[in-house]
């Protein structure tokens, strides 16, 4: 994502202060009265009885971690509390001459209460701690003693095959039961069921076997299980489930009409949104009626809430109705008829088609489409701080490189081998620092400083396709531009009509429609006024204290007025399609609810409105025959909605549209930024890249933002420890097995631990490889050093390390798992150590984002991916760099070679710093490489035959299982292959 730098808050230090109360650090307030220095009489201790509810906790374990006042703490993790009575334990202690005490609770594994971090202020006598709240009395005064605690367990054999099943457990507290456990009875098909007693524990450790030695123990971790029924399935346990075996009565209720159903036309094509309809057991698919024109009643099938018609005829009107349709087959009754009437049909329809084939096979090169490459200059914009900023003095517009200058370059991008341009969002953007694409404004509408007569984005798409290269579109579904979302919602802005505002700030202008290229009338220069701005409160105003003065200063000195910066808590945004907060804690649950910037209006992606607003947006991108989507922000959607809502809205409308294999291939791959070194993100499980890839494994409420809520807190609870692992990236000895991809999301992600390692390619393989088995398949990783917003280590620079360690980190980029990916300009290290981004009030020129043309200026012809016939001028020179040469014979050799696509990997038997094996099997191609870059290595157990080094031609005879291979320095590797085809290429700089 690329935005103007984050003025952050500062980390919550809230930890801390926790902490500190755990261990009894925490400093007596200033105002405690001193001790007397000798007692006057003898005291009698004080008592008190502290009761803790249970009941929103279900801990296994409950302990009280206290300080009588004026005394030492107990010693981490305290004191067990016993059982009181239900929902309630408790724990009598002594005070001493103290009045009261401090303290907390805890689990006795790490979970605290600690009063948000303030700790508990309890007095003496009978005290009651329910939900944060104290109170005085004694919660089971009157009740009866708790009957012994029950747990009924079922647990499923179905993936299994077990004919038998035991259950071995250890109720907290207590002992486990003799090896195997206890007898479950058989339920029903694939079910086994047993019932034990808990005595006073809360919870119980379970592991299963079949009795003949073979366990399941949670992958060594055992089952944490509650009273009440519980389901175990597929290593998931489920708490308070429903009885898996119980008769479920037939289906009989039919779903609730949907509602709010609209419908526009554009050209011959009529977008459709409505509202979901709900069902007692779930809305499997709509059933669109149109009726109107000649082809009478057509009735379709839509698994979302948003279905453009297509390929209508002109002038015609159509009316719709929607009915829901459950899993039994129940129709709900028709909504409302929604009509609309078409218009001409496009002078030059659409011809984009995706390629699709497996994007594993197409190194990227991602460009800033802006600053690329310009091809027409009369497209070009400077925004409102041109001048200010200094692009104006180095004739430097911010809007620069179009999409013709792209197409007249395509050569060049293919000539250093790459079939993948990712290109940064093409939507109407509006803001003063736009022409990086992520302040969206319409997102229905492709950006018109981006394309030129004879070069539309269409033209960009068709070109690169017919030259065997895919177009990987940068997309945001978490924020539009601060200005709104035109179509979906669009503030008015108070104006200020004064002579310090009137530059920016203006009244409405009649006619005019923003397009980021027409100058307002008014002012003559301004490309952003003439639609928002009002002096007068608008009727229906929800903005607080509309046009008065803040009492802040703008950077100028201007006054500054409410209302005329559109922020989260301003009431300008209706809350049910923008979030209304400001994120405080990156890695908690309001990093997905809140703004991150102020210039990055957050939608609320839970509301269905929003959701079909994007789906229909990118619907248009998806027909037009893009091959896949980058997504920006990933991690600040809850992943209910993605799993949800638009990952299956993408896969229907490219299956629609373009086939099953399209949609097969179809490649989404999600930003999920995590900028520190652990395999999960300070160990949050819902802000880690692999999250992502995977699906839900339990039903949530059918509410988006409940089923958010709920999918964060049972994830987090089941922590790192407990999350779905995966094979899919690993080989089997020697052996590629088919991988599962069953549970898989949709969404593949940038390799952010590698990305934040890449500082030294060491370090960026060993953490690859220790994350790999959380990934659904770490294959389709996308893999880079730096990008548009950070280089490794989270530096703000582009990366600077040399020219050898740039070599290393690309030999190992294209020979490892995942996709390799390269920054603009990477190859030739521009503008290596410059700071990547420094807002809108400085040149570009001086940034990671210069403009690249000048480097590829001239005329260049690629014959073939890595090979490039002719060249003139300075992208001649260009081409001459050793890095460019270098990234030429790696995409050829990668190019030739499927194990290094496609292909499972392995470091068992091999010896060496970045050492691995490949292979892919599939029909008749078995392709398997030994691969180790820049140290020497040794690989035993591998299958023996004759092996070629791809890199220098090498033919070795392997008869023992065994194969070692000398250093060949840095930058450098051997790519040895079995029955390989030889050496490929010419030697380089590097590869020799």
């Amino acid at each position: 994502m690329s935005r103007i730098p984050l003025r952050r808050p500062g980390r919550p230090v809230a930890v801390l202060t926790v902490a500190a109360g755990l261990f009894g650090l925490a400093a007596a307030p200033p105002d405690a009265p001193s001790l007397p220095t000798a007692p006057v009489a003898a005291v009698a201790d004080t008592t008190a009885t502290v009761f803790y509810w249970t009941k929103t906790k279900n801990w296994p374990a409950y302990k009280l971690h206290y300080a009588p006042d004026g005394g030492s703490w107990t010693t981490v993790p305290g004191v067990a509390m016993e059982p009181a009575c239900t929902d309630w334990v408790k724990r009598t202690v002594s005070l001493g001459t103290a009045a009261g005490l401090q303290a907390t609770f805890n689990d006795g594994n790490g979970t605290w209460d600690n009063n948000g971090g303030a700790n508990y202020a309890l007095g003496s006598g009978n005290i009651t701690v329910k939900d944060g709240v104290v109170a005085h009395s004694d919660p089971c005064g009157d009740t009866v003693p708790t009957p012994a605690a029950k747990a009924t367990v079922y647990y499923s054999t179905e993936a299994l095959g077990w004919s038998t099943a035991n259950l071995h457990y250890q109720p907290a507290g207590g002992a486990w039961t003799a090896v195997p456990g206890v007898g479950m009875q058989a339920a029903c098909a694939g079910w086994w069921k047993r019932e034990i007693e808990l005595g006073s524990a809360a919870s119980f450790k379970a592991a299963f076997n079949n009795g003949n030695g073979t366990w399941d123990n949670n992958g060594g971790s055992d089952y944490v299980i509650g009273t009440g029924v519980s389901t175990v399935r597929n290593r998931v346990v489920t708490p308070n489930a429903v009885d898996p075996c119980a008769a479920t009565p037939p289906d009989t209720q039919a779903p609730t009409a949907p509602a709010r159903l609209t419908a526009s036309a554009d050209g011959v094509s009529v977008l459709l949104s409505w509202d979901p309809a709900t069902d007692d057991r779930g809305v499997t698919k709509y059933q669109l009626t149109r009726t109107g024109g000649s082809g009478g009643t057509v009735v379709t099938d839509v698994g979302s809430t948003v279905y453009s018609d297509t390929g209508l005829a002109e002038r015609t009107a159509y009316t719709y109705t929607v009915r829901a349709v459950d899993a039994a087959g129940n129709v709900s009754a028709a909504s409302a008829a929604a009509t609309a009437t078409t218009g001409d049909a496009p002078a030059t329809p659409a011809t984009g088609k995706p390629l699709g084939t497996d994007p594993r096979k197409d190194p990227i090169y991602f460009v800033l489409t802006a600053r690329f490459n310009d091809g027409d200059p009369s497209n070009n914009r400077g925004g409102s701080q041109h001048v200010k900023s200094g692009n104006a003095a180095n004739d430097d517009p911010m809007f620069r490189g179009d999409f013709k200058g792209l197409i007249q370059k395509l050569d060049y991008v293919k000539g250093l081998g790459f079939s993948a341009i990712w290109v940064t969002p093409v939507v109407l953007n509006r803001s003063d620092y736009d022409y990086h694409g992520y302040h969206g404004w319409d997102f229905y509408r492709v950006d018109p400083r981006l394309e030129s007569a004879g070069a539309s984005y269409q033209d960009l798409i068709d070109a690169a396709h017919a030259k065997g290269m895919k177009i990987y579109q940068d997309v945001v579904y978490n924020h539009s531009s601060r200005w709104g979302a035109k179509g979906l919602f669009v503030p008015t802005v108070y104006g200020v009509r004064d002579s310090q505002w009137s530059w920016y700030y203006d009244e409405r202008q009649p006619g005019f429609e923003y397009d980021g290229l027409t100058v307002d009338a008014k002012t003559g220069r301004s490309y952003y006024n003439g639609d928002l701005w009002s002096t007068a409160e608008p009727a229906g105003n929800t903005c607080v204290n509309w046009g008065k003065p803040t009492g802040g200063k703008s950077a100028e000195g201007y006054t500054v007025y409410n209302c005329q910066w559109p922020s989260p808590t301003s009431g300008m945004f209706p809350k049910d399609l923008y979030h209304q907060c400001w994120i405080g804690n990156w890695e908690g649950e309001d990093s997905r609810s809140c703004w991150l910037h102020e210039d990055l209006a957050d939608l609320n992606t839970e509301n269905p409105a929003v959701q079909n607003y994007l789906i229909g947006a990118y619907a248009k991108y998806i027909d037009m025959g893009v091959d896949g989507f980058r997504v920006d922000t990933a991690v600040h959607i809850p992943r209910t909605t993605w799993n949800r809502r638009f990952l299956p809205a993408i896969q229907e409308r490219v299956a629609q549209r373009h086939g099953a294999e399209a949609a097969k291939n179809f490649f989404v791959f999600g930003e999920v930024a995590a900028f520190v070194n652990d395999k999960w993100n300070r160990g949050s499980v819902n802000h880690s890249a692999q999250f992502y890839t995977w699906k839900e494994r339990k039903e949530y409420d059918a509410d988006d933002a409940r089923a958010a809520l709920e999918m964060y807190d049972y994830e987090q609870q089941q922590g790192t420890g407990n999350q779905p692992t995966s094979a899919n990236a690993f080989l089997v000895g020697n052996s590629y097995h088919t991988p599962d991809h069953s549970r898989f999301s949709g969404m593949n992600v940038i390799d952010m631990r590698m990305h934040m390692n890449f500082g030294d390619a060491q370090n960026a393989f060993s953490n690859g490889k220790d994350s790999d088995d959380s990934y659904n398949d770490a294959t389709y990783n996308v893999v880079y050093v730096d990008s548009h917003d950070y280089g490794p280590n989270k530096s703000s620079e582009r990366y600077a390390g040399g020219t050898d360690a740039w070599a290393e980190n690309m030999s190992l980029m294209w020979t490892f798992r995942g996709i390799p990916t390269l920054y603009y300009g990477s190859e030739i290290e521009f503008q290596k150590g410059r700071k990547i981004d420094c807002g809108p009030t400085c040149p570009l020129a001086t940034t990671g984002r210069a403009y690249f043309g000048e480097h590829v200026a001239g005329s260049v012809t690629a014959s073939g991916f890595s090979q490039v016939s002719s060249a003139s001028g300075p992208v001649a020179t260009t081409l001459e760099q050793p890095l460019v040469k270098h990234v030429q014979r790696l995409n050829l050799i990668r190019r030739a070679i499927p194990a290094l696509q496609t292909g499972q990997y392995s470091t068992e038997g091999v010896s060496g710093g970045m050492a691995f094996k490949r292979r892919y099997t599939s029909g008749s191609t078995d392709s398997f490489a030994l691969v180790t870059v820049s140290g020497g290595a040794t690989f035993t157990g591998v299958p023996n035959g004759t092996y070629t080094d791809a890199v220098t031609g090498d033919v070795r005879a392997v008869t023992d299982g065994r194969l070692t291979v000398a250093a060949p320095g840095r930058g450098n590797l051997r790519v040895y292959v079995l029955n390989g085809p030889g050496r490929i290429g010419t030697a380089g700089p590097y590869l020799k």
